[in-house]
């Protein structure tokens, strides 16, 4: 089979591979499970029937720490409570508004925290539950719904991230990044010139050397920032005496292929769009993600 970059070599200018959208989860190595946090109840005192009253302190701590970076930061938190208004458009609107300034000339550089919004949705909890058969109370896993907090903020090394922290015990973390802003600051790093649009390149001064560099990501200075993160977003994890586990939750790899000239990609796209849809079928896509396609779909 003959790749698109074979074909088209005489027309692509060149070829960049890197992280895209990247979800990280975090888990308290010792609440992450019900034996775990039972364990913990149980040497600290605390009947299994007041696991509410247990976890409410540390609801309110979260709570007070969101009102704190507000306003250490100037901003306010947004209350979203409707399901059709998106996070993501609502903080790309505040960026741009920032980013612009109030006279909306020159483009300015965010830095740091800029939004926060609050949101009520489902999360992992435990339930008190006595087993009268057996004569013990116990915690039992399940959701619920509680308050959850979205710290967006500009990263130097990252770019754009969020940390989403739920007020309710165990308190299991979802960290988004993007591999492109991290690339975009690395070359910036390193001198190297590039153009973006959206969430791709459309030049880049070496390739090559762009290459190594996002080979090079470390997966240490990776654990170190989400350490940070969680520090200031989470921090009582500490009251535990316990640290934070890091899961890959979702990673997507981008092939960015960046032509010579807007008219040669053009003169193919319609083919390449209409290509893409007819050999990827519903079925293919379902066994990928390891589910048979039910025949009423």
């Amino acid at each position: 089979m003959e790749l698109l970059t074979e074909r088209y070599k005489d027309k692509v200018l060149g070829i960049i591979g890197c992280f895209d959208k990247v979800v990280i989860t975090g888990t308290m190595t010792q609440m992450c499970y019900t034996n775990g946090m039972s364990t913990y109840l149980f040497r600290n005192g605390v009947r299994v029937f007041d696991y509410a009253k247990f976890a409410e302190p540390y609801r309110d701590i979260l709570r007070a720490n969101a009102r704190n970076l507000a306003e250490k930061n100037g901003i306010k938190i947004d209350h979203i409570n409707k399901a059709d208004i998106q996070k993501e458009d609502v903080v790309h609107a505040a960026l741009e508004k920032l980013q612009k300034g109030e006279g909306g000339g020159e483009i300015k550089k965010v830095d740091g925290l800029f939004y926060i919004i609050s949101a009520m949705e489902r999360c992992p909890t435990y339930t008190p539950w006595f087993d009268k058969k057996k004569g013990w109370a116990y915690l039992k896993s399940g959701w619920s719904q509680c308050l959850h907090y979205y710290f967006y903020f500009m990263d130097k090394t990252l770019g754009l991230c969020y940390v989403r922290v739920p007020m309710w015990l165990p308190c299991r973390l979802q960290i988004y990044f993007n591999g492109h802003n991290w690339l975009a600051n690395m070359l910036s790093k390193n001198g190297i010139e590039y153009q973006m649009a959206d969430n791709a390149f459309l030049s880049v001064g070496d390739f090559e050397k762009a290459q190594e560099i996002s080979n090079r990501f470390s997966i240490k200075a990776l654990h170190r920032l989400l350490d940070k993160f969680a520090e200031i977003y989470c921090p009582i994890f500490k009251s535990f005496g316990s640290t934070y586990h890091w899961s890959v939750m979702q990673v997507e790899y981008s092939t960015d292929i960046i032509f010579r000239y807007q008219r040669d990609l053009q003169a193919i796209y319609e083919n390449l769009v209409r290509t893409a849809i007819h050999t990827v079928k519903p079925e293919h896509i379902a066994t990928f993600l390891g589910h048979k396609l039910h025949g009423k779909l």
